[in-house]
C-alpha cells in the first residue's frame, strides 16, 4: 500500500456529516427559489435536487464527497463515487455526467495516493456508464473526494423521498452496519472477511434497483447514507405525510454487527442520528438496545429504501434479489399517526 489514508482521519466517509438535527437547523432559514422548472429543491430534504428542461428531460442534481473511509486509496476513490451516484439512483434517474471533487495534501501524503483516488473514481463512473467531464481540487486536510454528478429522468418518472403512500411496503436493499464494522476494524475487532464483504456493500452500485423502480413504477424511495436507517425513514415519513413502521428483526444486518454493537462498538454518528429520530418516532418495548443503535448506523454507500406498492412487492423483491440478495422486506407505510416513525420488532 502507498500510504494508509485511515491515518489521517478520525471519521470518514458518511459518518463525517454534520448531524441532521443541526443540517435542519442550518437550512430552515434558507430562502427557497422560485421556479416552476424545479421539481425538487431542498424543501423535503430528498437525495437530490430536479430541474425539468422540457416534457420529456429533467436534470438529477446532486454532490457528495466526504474523507477517507477505508486504507486504500483506490477502494476509497470506488466507494465516494459509487456513494455519490446513488443519489441519482435513488432518485429513478440516469446518471450520465460527473465533475470530480478533490482536497488533497500535496505536500503530505505521496502524490501516487491522489492518482489512485482519481482512479477509483474513474473506474466506478465507468462501470456505471458515466463520463467524467472535470473537476476541482484544493489544497486541505485531511483529504476528501466525491463527486457532482448529473443524471436524467423523465419528468413524470421522478422518485422522491415524499411518494411514500398509505399501504405500501417498504424493502431496503442492502444490509446495514457498515459504521460499525469499519469501527470495530479500527479497533482491531473485525475480521478481514467481515471489513472485506463491507467494503464490498460499499463499492456495489444502485443501478439495478433504481431500473426496477422504473419498472415498477414506484414513486417514494430514498438511499440510506450518513443519517442512518432511522433517519432517513423518518424523513421519508415526514415528506410524505405518513406514519413509517420498521420492523427490525427483519432488517438484515452485515456480518458482526449485532455482536460488535453489543460489545459497545457504537460510532459516535449513531448516537448523533438517534437523538435527531427520537423527537418524533417510537421505539417499542421489544426491540433491544443493539438493534435500536444498528437502526441509527451511519452508512457509506448504502441501499435503497424503497416505498412499493403491496400488489408489486413480491415481484420486485424476486427480480431484486438476483442483484442484491439480503433484499427484503422490513417494515409498512401507514395513515399519520402521533409519531412519524415507529421502530418496532
Amino acid at each position: 500500500m502507498i500510504f494508509d489514508l485511515l491515518t489521517t482521519v478520525e471519521a470518514g466517509g458518511c459518518s463525517a456529516k454534520i448531524p441532521p438535527r443541526l443540517l435542519e437547523e442550518i437550512l430552515s432559514d434558507m430562502p427557497l427559489p422560485v421556479d416552476p422548472a424545479i421539481l425538487v429543491d431542498t424543501s423535503t430534504h430528498d437525495d437530490a435536487g430536479v430541474y425539468k428542461l422540457n416534457d420529456d428531460i429533467a436534470l438529477v442534481l446532486t454532490t457528495d464527497f466526504f474523507p477517507p473511509v477505508c486504507s486504500d486509496p483506490y477502494e476509497f476513490g470506488l466507494i465516494a463515487a459509487a456513494n455519490s451516484i446513488s443519489d441519482v439512483y435513488a432518485m429513478g434517474g440516469n446518471p450520465v455526467l460527473a465533475l470530480n471533487i478533490i482536497m488533497f495534501p500535496a505536500d503530505r501524503i505521496p502524490l501516487e495516493v491522489y492518482s489512485e483516488i482519481l482512479r477509483g473514481g474513474y473506474d466506478k463512473a465507468k462501470e456505471a456508464g458515466i463520463s467524467i467531464i472535470g473537476g476541482h481540487s484544493i489544497d486541505d486536510y485531511p483529504p476528501k473526494y466525491g463527486m457532482a454528478v448529473t443524471g436524467i429522468v423523465h419528468p413524470d418518472r421522478v422518485i422522491t423521498n415524499s411518494g411514500a403512500r398509505e399501504g405500501d411496503l417498504l424493502i431496503l436493499t442492502k444490509p446495514l452496519g457498515c459504521g460499525v464494522i469499519l469501527a470495530a476494524s479500527r479497533m482491531g475487532m473485525a475480521s478481514d472477511e467481515e471489513l472485506n464483504e463491507a467494503k464490498r456493500y460499499m463499492k456495489m452500485l444502485n443501478n439495478e434497483g433504481s431500473r426496477l423502480m422504473q419498472k415498477y413504477n414506484i414513486r417514494g424511495a430514498t438511499d440510506v447514507t450518513g443519517f442512518g436507517l432511522a433517519g432517513h425513514a423518518l424523513k421519508m415519513a415526514v415528506a410524505s405525510g405518513v406514519t413509517i413502521e420498521l420492523k427490525m428483526k427483519n432488517v438484515p444486518l452485515m456480518s458482526g454487527t449485532y455482536e460488535y454493537i453489543n460489545q459497545g462498538c457504537i460510532p459516535g454518528a449513531a448516537f448523533r442520528n438517534l437523538d435527531y429520530v427520537e423527537q418524533d418516532s417510537v421505539f417499542s418495548n421489544g426491540v433491544d438496545y443493539n438493534l435500536r443503535m444498528a437502526a441509527c448506523d451511519a452508512q457509506t454507500s448504502g441501499g435503497l429504501l424503497i416505498s412499493v406498492r403491496s400488489a408489486d412487492a413480491k415481484a420486485i423483491l424476486d427480480e431484486l434479489k438476483e442483484f442484491h440478495p439480503e433484499s427484503t422486506v422490513i417494515g409498512s407505510v401507514h395513515k399519520k399517526g402521533e409519531s412519524s416513525l415507529v421502530i418496532g420488532n
